[in-house]
């Protein structure tokens, strides 16, 4: 791991850079030849030769993944599953009534979308809490239809994990396909895809571009960059378990920009020795960034963070613990000793689609919110459009609007 001591500075973690015009191009061409461009790049990037019958995977392919799972990883599925279900749940709001004055009732209330695609990136490794995060909140939420799509594997297969994980979650359709290609399928639609009406997922730079591109066709969750990690930590903080999820996060890849701000310099210098010492033995840890930030006082470790916003932020420490109520700016929060992000990205409840890049300033986490309209039915019996039509009418004739005002008037 890369490390730099720095004292008040702040470098701030930045998204990667698509590939606009490339991504353009393949966005046109599976808008324009469907199936066979998408085929076409599986082929080119993810050296798998699939015909047009296996892009979407059978239900026996399905069915059989959940055979192959060693017990421990469907326990730990099954955990992500039950925990992640009652939290999004618990989000869900009830429909609202408002009677006003002149006499109208307005009513809102949620509606899901109708149908969501979910991307779930190969990267690295397979990952199925990704299905577990997108799928579990879509089927809370009341979407009737989740297409799901991961890159395909070695000879086109799609992997066990990532098929047992949609089972677990009821989710039938999923498609051997990833990139670009993947979010222009989901998009635009294809002889064997049917369009979408929202595109969530975590991706790499590709597959962020392409949402970026087709948003307006479809909707979508956010533009994710790489995944990040800031610690604020203060006196009694244990520096080896600092070092091991700064290490945990680093298993993101080598972009992952990793943070650790605190006002004790004995403390920072203890964690650096950990992460120097322990990630030698733990090669799945990349070569990231760690930036290890001195500062006068806990207050401008706050400071700093708000103002980056990062995608996970840790409080460890007793006097970093009772800052939690003053953070506003972050996409996930974990507060003392025992609540290691890693939690967070598999069985906490909490979901781990998260905003980057600053993007917690005005994102939230995936949520039902994401998979849900609010939507307004507007009432106005008895006298209400008498009550409502002179301040209206005022207002459209002030505008240039005169027929809005007589429509108003005439229902007087």
């Amino acid at each position: 791991m890369r490390i730099a001591k720095r004292e008040n500075v702040w470098l701030r973690p930045g998204m990667s850079g698509g590939r606009p015009d490339q991504v353009a191009e393949i966005l046109a061409d599976v808008r324009e030849r469907g199936d066979a461009a998408v085929l076409d790049y599986t082929e080119r990037f993810d050296k798998a030769q699939l015909s047009p019958e296996q892009l979407r995977v059978d239900a026996r392919e399905l069915d059989a993944a959940l055979g192959v799972l060693e017990p421990d990883v469907l326990m730990g599925l099954r955990t992500a599953i039950a925990n992640v279900r009652q939290v999004a749940a618990a989000q869900l709001r009830d429909a609202v009534s408002v009677e006003l004055p002149e006499g109208q009732r307005i009513e809102l209330s949620e509606v899901p979308v109708r149908r969501a695609g979910v991307y779930v990136p190969g990267g690295r490794a397979p990952y199925p809490s990704t299905v577990v995060m997108a799928c579990v909140t879509a089927r809370v939420s009341g979407v009737e239809q989740i297409a799901v799509c991961a890159p395909p594997g070695p000879g086109g297969r799609a992997h066990p994990a990532v098929l047992a994980a949609c089972v677990l979650c009821e989710v039938t359709e999923v498609y051997r396909m990833g990139g670009a290609q993947a979010i222009a399928a989901l998009a635009y639609g294809t002889d064997s895809v049917d369009p979408v009406d929202l595109i969530v997922g975590p991706g790499n730079t590709w597959v962020t571009e392409a949402k970026r591109q087709v948003f307006g066709q479809v909707g979508i969750d956010g533009l994710a960059g790489p995944s990040e990690l800031l610690v604020v930590a203060s006196s009694g903080a244990d520096p080896e378990l600092i070092a091991l999820d700064l290490l945990a996060q680093a298993e993101h890849g080598e972009d992952s920009p990793l943070v650790l701000i605190t006002a004790d310099e004995v403390l920072r210098d203890a964690v650096i020795a950990a992460v120097e010492r322990l990630a030698p033995d733990r090669p799945s840890a990349t070569d990231a960034a760690l930036e290890a930030v001195l500062v006068d006082e806990l207050a401008d470790a706050l400071h700093f963070a708000d103002q980056i916003a990062p995608e996970h932020l840790e409080l460890v420490g007793e006097e970093a613990e009772q800052l939690a109520d003053r953070v506003t700016r972050a996409g996930c929060v974990f507060v003392g000793a025992g609540a290691g992000t890693a939690f967070g990205d598999y069985v906490a409840g909490s979901n781990h689609v998260l905003p980057t890049g600053g993007a917690a300033r005005f994102q939230s986490a995936l949520s039902p919110a994401t998979f849900r309209r609010r939507m307004a039915r507007v009432s106005l019996p008895g006298e209400a459009p008498a009550r409502l039509a002179p301040a209206g009418a005022a207002l459209a004739r002030a505008e240039g609007f005169p027929v809005h005002a007589e429509s108003m008037e005439r229902r007087a």
